[in-house]
């Protein structure tokens, strides 16, 4: 349990941190418009690299054999990605839907800057970050609670029995994490 609080805390640091470091406004961002908001959603959530994901992380688990009970077969397999498309629905629909009702963006955005330790840093703030409708930083409300809500509903509603609600905040910490890197590869890897 001190492992799971431990983790909160630094989440919510980082958060604090972000707020603090990140309150300018982008220089050229400019709010999507509705249809524009509504079309991301549905292609985050059931576009070619949404599937890429949800099949990526099914392989994943399966090979690491988590959860154990679903086992290492084709059947395990297909569970672990029902799973996994069943995670991103609740997460991007969190997330839009507190993104329309905050007037929010959590849309990633690469940085105009060059340097390294700009890019490093745009790419982990937006982790847990959404912009406002003038372009400001502040506190990623939709993508946190949208990450933690999927992964802990998952825990409670279709994972084995020996998983509880801590086991749901503790992969959504690694979920967050692993936004993290995403995005420092959409940074990095990834042309304008």
């Amino acid at each position: 349990m001190k492992k799971f609080v431990f983790i909160n805390i630094l989440i919510l640091s980082v958060c604090a941190g972000a707020m603090a470091q990140a309150g300018g406004t982008a220089a050229n961002y400019t709010r999507p418009d509705a249809d524009k908001r509504f079309k991301r959603f549905v292609n985050d959530t059931v576009g070619p690299f949404a599937w890429v994901g949800v099949g990526a992380g099914a392989a994943f688990s399966t090979a690491a054999d988590t959860p154990k009970e679903w086992g290492r077969s084709t059947e395990g397999f297909g569970r672990r990605f029902a799973s996994n498309f069943g995670k991103t629905v609740i997460r991007n629909t969190v997330i839009y839907g507190m993104d329309e009702a905050l007037k929010l963006d959590s849309h990633y955005y690469r940085i105009t800057k060059r340097d390294a330790g700009s890019r490093v840093k745009n790419a982990f703030l937006s982790t847990v970050t959404a912009r406002t409708a003038k372009g400001k930083r502040t506190i990623g409300l939709p993508r946190i609670v949208g990450t933690y809500s999927a992964n802990m509903i998952a825990t409670q509603v279709w994972y084995p029995a020996r998983y509880d609600w801590k086991e749901g905040v503790k992969t959504g910490s690694i979920s967050l994490g692993v936004n993290a890197l995403f995005n420092l590869v959409k940074e990095f890897a990834f042309k304008k």
